[in-house]
């Protein structure tokens, strides 16, 4: 996997910190989010596996949503939980392609599975006659296939881009996980090809969700306001509230990365907002539709009462 003529055959990850007296309280913290992150989401996996009033579009969206902050969560953390407690953080360079593989493969698909499920957000509240009809089970699965195919797509275009890098003597990447930035600042030849790359992939897989959960909402609040009851208006309200929470933090604090140019952002600020979307966000996701959700409660309850009576 290393380029040609490239004299680097393994990374060091600076990690999150240098100060020692920082790295073991950080070591405790994040481990106990990585627990919580694992927990959660494997915890709704199980619950909307096991509950068929639960088999429905919404939950088939938030279900894969769980299956990938889990998945992008593992691929990033234990690495980062290592720089804490070793002298030296290395990674090979096969291995740290793998990694930004993966985590270009999970982020892009979190965006867009976010964006289905404003769509399916839309038909609930402004479609409800036909919205079984709309969202059968055949459009779920090619709209989950979609967004696999989006990711997958997005991660070969940013790995291919930093794989063809050449790094000749410096291999210090001023980061806790294998990010495109950091590495493209190692590199020793022209990286303005790989940048513009970055930016045209990463204004599509970002602003193509952006848009359609935009006009999803617009649609939505438009439908909203021409509900006459208070009530009426509240349950459409809390049916949003969870996903919009979501989609706040998560595109927030990516937008923020990587739609700025590295000079406008130093990597070291980057650092702290790219912690939001690969830590603190795949933690909240269960917690956020787990903690305001009825039908997610119902459901825990029913399966722990099965298993205390058995």
């Amino acid at each position: 996997m290393a380029a040609e003529n490239s004299s680097v055959t393994e990374f060091i990850l600076a990690g999150l910190t240098d100060q020692p007296g920082l790295q073991i309280p950080l070591f405790f913290l994040f481990l106990g989010f990585y627990m919580v992150t694992v927990v959660g989401n494997l915890t709704l996996i199980t619950l909307i596996g096991l509950n068929s009033h639960l088999h429905t579009p919404m939950y088939f969206f938030l279900f894969n949503l769980s299956l990938i902050d889990f998945c992008y969560s593992t691929t990033i953390t234990p690495k980062m939980l290592k720089s804490f407690v070793s002298k030296q953080n290395i990674i090979l360079h096969a291995g740290c392609v793998t990694q930004l593989f993966f985590f270009c493969f999970l982020v892009i698909s979190e965006s867009f599975i976010l964006s289905a499920m404003a769509c399916d957000r839309y038909v609930a509240i402004c479609k409800p006659l036909v919205y079984t009809v709309t969202m059968s089970p055949q459009v779920c699965l090619r709209l989950v296939l979609g967004v696999y195919v989006m990711g997958f797509s997005g991660a070969l275009a940013h790995t291919g881009s930093i794989a063809s890098l050449t790094f000749c003597a410096d291999n210090l990447v001023n980061h806790f996980m294998c990010d495109i930035f950091p590495l493209l600042e190692l590199s020793c030849n022209s990286t303005y090809v790989h940048i513009l790359v970055v930016f045209i992939f990463v204004t599509i897989d970002i602003g193509m969700p952006i848009v359609t959960i935009f006009i999803s909402y617009g649609l939505i609040l438009s439908s909203i306001l021409h509900i006459h009851s208070t009530e009426g208006r509240s349950k459409a309200f809390s049916t949003c509230g969870s996903h919009i929470i979501v989609v706040s933090l998560f595109f927030g604090s990516g937008a923020f990365v990587y739609l700025k140019p590295p000079s406008i952002l130093p990597l070291d600020q980057g650092k702290v907002f790219s912690l939001f979307y690969t830590i603190v966000v795949p933690m909240l996701n269960p917690l956020i539709y787990s903690l305001r959700n009825k039908d997610v409660k119902v459901a825990l309850r029913k399966t722990l009462g099965r298993k205390i009576f058995s």
